[in-house]
């Protein structure tokens, strides 16, 4: 069974029709590609996926077990993140004056079991839940090989660090369902290829169903196991990275006649 479906989605701006009737089905373990040229809607269909906008018309279901779903259409950020669906953005949004322990940490605060009044006292309820917390942050920060820098101010990393810590902090949300909006943004071919390790890792380690957007077709190509391409909001292709390469659609959509 599907673990996120999503059925005839829609996102109107008035006359201006950004996706059309674009469907979805991840499957756990997943790790699938949303291609496109600039402007096809591939992030606004994340940003309905998330909450972000709301959608014109369609279904988002997120599976929790087989008898249990949660419908995410009218549902906040916050809540779809409770629930188990968590992103990372185009251009990186890090809290860039905190350190990066601190901007895991901040992605914790919905497991955190204390109230306001034993945080704002201090009671020893804070001091368990911070210092569990704290163990858990550092722990995946080592799984990304970026524990020493766990008091370095978030905006002093390299920008491929900042990448790292920005899908590190989306896992510290505990989600089922990773979307990654080009995370190879801006990086190197160097960092590219160890980013592509870095999600290879990430679906295996934390057994994540991962979407991404990416216009790297190197990455794309070489992790993703099936890819869906839309152009102008419709999706015109489906399927496994070879049969993408070659599909008439995309090169039409890609290079033009």
């Amino acid at each position: 069974m599907a673990l996120l479906e999503v059925k005839n989605l829609t996102k109107n701006y008035g006359g201006l029709i950004a996706v059309n009737d674009f469907e979805l089905s991840l499957e756990k373990n997943e790790l699938v590609g949303l291609i496109g040229p600039n402007g096809a809607g591939k992030t606004t269909v994340f940003n309905m996926l998330t909450g972000v906008h709301p959608p014109t018309a369609g279904t988002i279901e997120l599976r929790h077990d087989e008898v249990y779903t949660n419908s995410l259409v009218g549902k906040k950020p916050y809540d779809i993140a409770k629930l188990g669906l968590a992103r990372t953005f185009q251009n990186i949004r890090l809290f860039e004056n905190l350190t990066v322990l601190d901007n895991i940490k901040i992605a914790m605060h919905n497991r955190m079991q204390y109230t306001i009044t034993e945080g704002l006292l201090r009671l020893p309820r804070f001091w368990k839940e911070e210092a569990r917390s704290t163990e858990e942050c550092l722990n995946l920060l080592d799984v990304f090989d970026m524990k020493d820098s766990a008091y370095i101010l978030a905006k002093n990393l390299p920008y491929g660090q900042q990448r790292k810590l920005e899908i590190a902090r989306a896992l510290a949300t505990e989600p089922s369902v990773l979307l990654l909006d080009e995370p190879a943004a801006g990086m190197n071919p160097s960092e590219t290829a160890g980013l592509m390790e870095t999600i290879k890792f990430i679906r295996d380690k934390f057994d994540m169903t991962i979407l991404l957007i990416e216009h790297d077709m190197h990455l794309v190509m070489n992790i993703c196991e099936r890819i869906i391409v839309i152009d102008y909001g419709k999706i015109i292709a489906k399927g496994k990275p070879d049969d993408i390469k070659s599909n008439p659609e995309v090169i039409k959509a890609y290079l033009g006649d």
